[in-house]
């Protein structure tokens, strides 16, 4: 019997996810990636919920352990360095399974499970894909054609096959009116902090200590207007951006440019597009659904509609069949969590002075049990509303180690 072929544009978390779970289903994947590696370093993200549980379904969990953030406390400051807040994690999360680690640190695990089981060409894209009926026609930028049973877009949210074959970006992108910016440094903070924020109106910048004296660093600005140029340095706009913030904010922007570390800088946008399929070719992760990094769901939800879509066209004899009822059973909860994503941008960058100050005042003067409450409620609202009992419920348990 012929064994059906995926052809999946994007090596990240969600083009790597849906390689692994098809496999379970007895189908190949060819990988397609247009950078010559594989995505090192990226912000730091949670991974909670329907996320947490698929990796675990995985076999993730002693790889994420080993490259795991472990944080015992949160500091947060205002732009003169004064306190606002701080926050002890055993106090507030000890009730729920999370994970904090860096983006590329997931892509490197799901990478090293996945290899042996499907071709991953890099440095490699998509010049053309052509529907036949139940066959998808895929022309690559070498000139190699290939007939596939499917195509899967898992290439972001600037899905170059989403333009082809869905929409145009400007009918699906939607700003959010921010953009964001991150790299690692050598860390130069105080030795008994963990992860340091510094706020003001319109801006935010967190650190995070990471492993051999570095920092993560992530920025967050107000921009009414979405720009995908830059100018000629992306260090040099944030150096603008955060001019009159504090010295440790601007000492770690100076040694990022510097370094000239590779620095991840755009707009944050979410992704809202009509229909995630067309034929035989679908769109899975921030292709179909960016909720932005904000949300804290965004990889964790790219994992888990990866196994949502094996799931479905394993049971499903009628692959267009299957795609429908893959975007069925995801559409209610992303689109939860995109209006979440919309409400949590007002508050954790309050664009207005007065927003800013209310926000300041407010965390000053809530008792500590009441906050720790407040934050408690917060996970736990996010991963009720990305909740897919019905995803997790049929997700086949691994029949075999990695």
């Amino acid at each position: 019997m012929r064994q059906p072929l995926a052809v999946i544009v994007g090596a990240g978390v969600a083009g790597l996810s849906a390689a692994w779970w098809l496999n379970r289903i007895g189908w190949q994947s060819l990988i397609i990636e247009r950078a010559a590696n594989l995505r090192a370093g990226g912000y730091m993200m949670s991974l909670s919920g329907p996320g947490y549980e698929v990796a675990r379904r995985m076999g993730l969990m002693e790889r994420l352990q080993q490259v795991r953030h472990r944080s015992s406390e949160s500091i947060y400051f205002d732009k003169h360095g004064r306190e606002l807040l701080r926050l002890r994690h055993r106090e507030f999360l000890k009730e729920f399974s999370y994970l904090v680690l860096r983006r590329g640190d997931l892509v490197k695990a799901l990478a090293e499970m996945t290899r042996a089981d499907c071709d991953l060409r890099l440095s490699t894209e998509v010049a053309r894909t052509e529907l036949w009926g139940d066959r998808v026609g895929v022309t690559l930028s070498d000139g190699s054609a290939i007939e596939a049973d499917l195509v899967i877009a898992a290439d972001g949210v600037s899905s170059t096959v989403r333009r082809e074959m869905i929409a145009a970006d400007s009918d699906v992108m939607k700003p959010l009116g921010y953009r964001f910016a991150a790299y690692d440094v050598p860390d130069t903070l105080a030795p008994n902090a963990d992860f340091l924020s510094y706020a003001a109106p319109g801006r935010i910048s967190e650190f995070y200590k990471l492993s051999k004296g570095r920092l993560a660093a992530l920025h967050v600005w107000s921009r009414p207007s979405p720009t995908r140029q830059g100018p000629p340095s992306a260090f040099d706009e944030l150096a603008d951006v955060f001019r009159d913030d504090h010295l440790n904010v601007r000492n770690i922007i100076a040694a990022g440019s510097r370094e000239e570390r590779p620095l991840l800088i755009d707009d944050m946008m979410l992704v809202e597009a009509p229909v995630w399929s067309r034929g035989r070719v679908v769109l899975t992760g921030d292709a179909a659904h960016c909720i932005t990094l904000i949300s804290g769901q965004g990889a964790g939800m790219a994992m888990t509609g990866a196994a949502v879509l094996a799931d479905e066209i394993g049971r499903n004899e009628n692959v267009r069949q299957a795609l429908i009822a893959y975007e069925a059973r995801m559409r209610g909860p992303i689109g939860r969590l995109q209006n979440r994503s919309r409400n949590i941008a007002r508050w954790f960058v309050p664009h207005s002075v007065i927003g800013f100050h209310l926000r300041n005042f407010a965390l000053r003067n809530m008792p500590s049990r009441m906050l720790a409450r407040y934050f408690r409620r917060s996970l736990e609202s996010e991963i009720l509303a990305s909740n897919l009992s019905d995803a997790q419920d049929q997700l086949a348990e691994p029949e075999k180690s990695r």
